[in-house]
């Protein structure tokens, strides 16, 4: 996904097996987690280029298409992507790249019958935890988490199906999440003292 070619490659084999492209949903991501101070800079580039532009390479490959079937683009966020989150620096910044990319894609597509979409999940029981990125660039392989608490990856593609049937522009996911979104809005240090407090609180927390 950080290739442009290949993300073109991918594109280009979809047509030739399916001639067209209705719906793209940019799903593909990894995390990290480390402070900033800590980390090398390799990782945020690593982050960035899968999980933002990524999203750019394959929406932009797949737009001739989606734009003639009026179809959908979905770009799956975060709640990191609302709220910076400390120890993901690398992570907040794709999920609010992204934000902001698709929120203008959907603007300059107001006349043009395609739907654009942004869905937030709160934390999802997948192996992104497992798989993010140390401060030297390594996979933690462990998760902080419990993950038998956290959302059921099939309770997000439901929502996401919902979002594509009524052409939903966002939706954001968990009740912390819709929290989190809330607060920011209207309280955004007293959330800032709550997000450092429950990641602190995480196994092996960056800040411990």
């Amino acid at each position: 996904m950080s290739k442009e070619e290949d993300c073109k490659n991918l594109i280009e084999q979809t047509i030739q097996q399916f001639n067209t492209i209705n719906i793209l949903i940019n799903n593909a991501g990894i995390s990290m987690r480390a402070l900033f101070a800590d980390l090398d800079l390799s990782v945020l580039k690593q982050v960035m280029d899968i999980n933002f532009w990524g999203t750019v390479y394959c929406t932009k490959y797949a737009m001739p298409y989606l734009l003639k079937e009026k179809g959908s683009v979905i770009g799956v966020s975060s709640v990191a992507g609302i709220k910076g989150l400390p120890g993901r620096t690398g992570y907040s910044a794709s999920k609010f790249a992204m934000n902001g990319f698709m929120d203008s894609l959907r603007i300059e597509n107001i006349k043009t019958g395609l739907h654009v979409g942004v869905i937030c999940p709160g934390y999802t029981a997948s192996n992104i935890r497992n798989t993010a990125l140390n401060k030297d660039g390594k996979a933690q392989t462990e998760t902080p988490l419990d993950e038998s608490k956290l959302m059921p990856a099939e309770k997000v593609a439901e929502e996401i199906l919902k979002m594509i049937e009524y052409r939903k522009a966002e939706v954001v996911l968990t009740s912390q999440g819709k929290l989190t979104k809330l607060l920011n809005k209207f309280f955004p240090r007293l959330l800032d003292k709550m997000v450092y407090n429950v990641v602190s609180k995480e196994k092996d927390s960056p800040f411990k």
